[in-house]
């Protein structure tokens, strides 16, 4: 049987490649569903095993296959490939050369980690009864290239299990963090539009100006989250802009908001949706204005499977120096992982990456920062902890 220990020792003992590819990725990053070059370099680094690739058409997300040598179950390992839209201001020697985008979500991490896994696992193939998936994502970034790679049909016939991790560069070196249930919110984007009356600011009587009707919608919200919706279980609604005239002397016809929809369960994600157009609506019907309401779907919610957040502790726990902690609750940032847990159980867990040596790891920039950076030397204990989970979950299913 393969133990953590000795998936640790493999780990370490390919460290170099491991953060090479990490630099290679990161210096050269690319956005959206589109990541030729990184995906390249994926199969540059792994082209000496024995995968079997299957390549996406709607996007360039790929599935290396890794078949054990008895069969058996099939799990699932995933990592992200695509950047932000965001100049670096670290300084590295390996910062990004492409002015503009920057790995500021630790997604060069992520997919070299996995990669790092393939590398690992296909060692000890010989010991692996199923098969191992490692599917590597382009569009994590709100493109929603999960989706998109289940829609091309790469995760078919479904695996029995599914495993992911994501940096953080604020909590401690090593720490690995999870919860079942919700961990992370669904994340829908608002636009509502409140239709008046234009004309001169200096005359407002002869208008029905919707720009102190979209304030009146915005106090209303906070008042429709709280009053509404139980403080047990969040919910997140935030305006983050306001469209109105381009002139200080002109009242405008319309007046435009747009925001964000966080929530936890499909329950919640749902029942916003008709409270925030009833609000909106009858509001701007006190004014004798107009409004339309639209809510874009984004991600759903990242719900982990009990079962598979046992096998991530044990795994975290059982390598050497291993430490783990249950994240007391969910954070309302999203993530597209979440559309393979829709169809697949498994987790996500955090992998805390600050300087090992940091006496204040929440100090350190944090993910999607233009300053974020990484304590390279925990990227091998990611790396055996996905390979644990696989080979865990292979060996002992949910049991």
């Amino acid at each position: 049987m393969l133990t953590e220990r000795l998936l640790h020792d493999d780990a370490a003992g390919i460290a170099p490649r491991i953060v090479a590819l990490r630099r290679a990725i990161h210096g050269e990053p690319e956005l959206g569903l589109d990541t030729p070059l990184t995906l390249a370099k994926v199969r540059a680094e792994l082209a000496d095993l024995p995968l079997e690739w299957r390549e996406g058409t709607s996007a360039t997300g790929a599935v290396a296959v890794l078949r054990g040598d008895r069969p058996g179950r099939a799990v699932l390992l995933r990592g992200d490939m695509d950047a932000l839209p965001m100049q670096e201001a670290t300084d590295l020697p390996f910062a990004s050369t492409i002015p503009g985008r920057m790995h500021a979500c630790g997604h060069d991490t992520h997919t070299a980690m996995l990669a790092g896994a393939a590398r690992i696992l296909a060692g000890r193939r010989a010991e692996l009864a199923g098969e191992v998936r490692f599917m590597f994502q382009p569009g994590e970034e709100g493109f929603h290239g999960a989706r998109h790679m289940i829609a091309d049909g790469l995760l078919d016939p479904l695996p029995d299990a599914a495993f992911a991790l994501h940096i953080m560069p604020d909590m401690p070196h090593g720490q690995v963090t999870c919860r079942a249930g919700a961990m992370l919110a669904a994340a829908d984007m608002l636009r509502i539009v409140v239709t008046g009356r234009g004309g001169h600011a200096s005359m407002p009587h002869q208008t029905r100006d919707p720009v102190p009707v979209a304030a009146e919608i915005i106090g209303a919200i906070q008042s429709l989250v709280t009053r509404r919706f139980t403080a047990a279980e969040a919910m997140v609604v935030t305006i983050t802009t306001l469209q109105a005239a381009d002139a200080h002397n002109v009242i405008p016809e319309q007046a435009v908001l747009g925001g964000t929809i966080r929530t936890l369960s499909p329950q919640r994600r749902q029942e916003i949706r008709p409270a925030l157009a009833r609000l909106a609506q009858h509001i701007a019907q006190a004014h004798e204005c107009t409004a339309e309401v639209t809510v874009t779907d984004g991600f759903p919610p990242t719900m982990n499977d009990g079962r598979a957040v046992a096998v991530m502790e044990q795994s975290a726990l059982a390598l050497p120096g291993g430490v783990y902690e249950t994240m007391a609750h969910p954070i309302m940032g999203a993530e597209d992982f979440s559309y393979v847990l829709e169809k697949v159980p498994g987790a996500m867990a955090f992998l805390g990456v600050a300087p090992a040596d940091s006496n204040d790891p929440a100090g350190q920039p944090c993910i999607h920062s233009t300053r974020m950076l990484v304590d390279e030397a925990a990227l091998p204990r990611g790396a055996a902890l996905l390979a644990a989970c696989a080979s865990r979950f292979l060996e002992n299913g949910w049991g």
